[in-house]
């Protein structure tokens, strides 16, 4: 069964609908959940469909119904206000520098509610042990571009990415995007 990899994520730099950016160039954001999905999952849980196996649903359909499905969480959350705390490191050696966000039951709220948006569509989280109780909310620096401890975040949209469209993992695009609303604390 093909399958998609997809994540859902809230930006901090202005990004347009059906926007494409390089692999290693990603506009600022907040990771919400990272997974993967089956091509007919969404319809079987928007349809009570049980699929038909076949693989042969159209891409684009299938993360219109995920998104459709975490429509209200990231409704809910809307307006939350969230803070840059301090800089750390992820990843393998501590290689990928981020500044973390405070926490914030809302944000902590979305990412739970996403977390079983996923469940329910038999999507497969690629870092259990980043979802939940796990979950570090943070802004990947990317080059130059990165936000400082202090600064103000509005989460204003949730946007769901495609890891690969078209099978072309060198690319990612945007859907149902908007831009969180950056506040400098200087």
């Amino acid at each position: 069964m093909p399958t998609r990899n997809l994540i859902f994520v809230a930006f901090v730099e202005p990004v347009a609908e059906g926007q494409v950016f390089p692999r290693a160039d990603w506009p600022l954001h907040i990771t919400l959940v990272r997974f993967d999905l089956r091509y007919d999952a969404g319809a079987a849980a928007t349809t009570g469909a049980t699929g038909t196996g076949t693989g042969t649903r159209d891409a684009a359909d299938t993360a219109e119904r995920i998104a459709a499905l975490a429509d209200a969480p990231a409704a809910a959350a809307l307006g939350a206000a969230l803070r840059l705390g301090e800089d750390a490191a992820f990843g393998r050696n501590g290689s990928v520098p981020v500044s973390l966000i405070e926490p914030q039951q809302d944000l902590q709220g979305l990412h739970g509610q996403l977390v079983a948006v996923v469940g329910s569509v038999d999507g497969r989280i690629l870092t259990p042990a980043h979802t939940l109780a796990g979950y570090r909310p943070h802004v990947s620096h990317h080059g130059g571009k990165r936000l400082h401890p202090g600064d103000a975040v509005v989460l204003d949209r949730v946007a769901l990415v495609d890891m690969a469209p078209g099978g072309d993992h060198a690319i990612r695009r945007a859907s149902g995007c908007g831009a969180a609303k950056v506040k400098a604390r200087r």
